[in-house]
């Protein structure tokens, strides 16, 4: 993005998730890139030739102004991020929006707004998500019952779980 000057400008801001059809353009580089796994003798000189040309198709294609939303620093999607790692890393704790909306710079109502648009979920919801998952790995992984995993992922009462 860098190279090619500043940044188009969308319109609008652009979704938190979307699906295209996948081009011929942007199919034809991610198949040469897997035939590299036959060759690993190429791949450290024809894989960064061929990244470079599949980043270009995705910030050039139909999804490229959600794709050039990543690479920015002060993006909506960068703050969002920043806020998505925190719940990540502090799942099991007591979730404040108000620091999740510092975490990611932004006011309360425009946090919410885009934490919404990027996730789908508010951040109370998110957090849940995260929650059940970890949860749903230590139940298949360890020997521990419901409720302990309930307690170790932050839930305070059996009946929360």
């Amino acid at each position: 993005m860098l190279e090619t000057g500043a940044p188009r400008k969308a319109k609008t801001e652009p979704p938190g998730i979307a699906v295209s059809d996948l081009t011929d353009d942007l199919l034809e580089p991610i198949v040469r890139i897997l035939r590299l796994l036959d060759r690993p003798e190429d791949i450290p000189v024809l894989a960064p030739a061929i990244e470079r040309e599949i980043l270009w198709r995705l910030i050039n294609g139909e999804q490229g102004a959600m794709v050039r939303q990543l690479g920015v620093a002060d993006s909506r999607m960068t703050q969002i991020g920043r806020a998505i790692r925190w719940v990540r890393d502090h799942y099991a704790e007591t979730l404040r929006i108000e620091d999740l909306a510092s975490v990611a710079g932004m006011s309360l109502t425009s946090f919410h707004r885009h934490f919404v648009g990027v996730t789908s979920l508010s951040p109370l919801q998110f957090q849940k998500q995260i929650r059940l998952q970890e949860a749903r790995s230590r139940l298949l992984s360890s020997l521990q019952d419901v409720a302990a995993v309930g307690y170790s992922v932050g839930y305070d009462s059996p009946s929360h779980t």
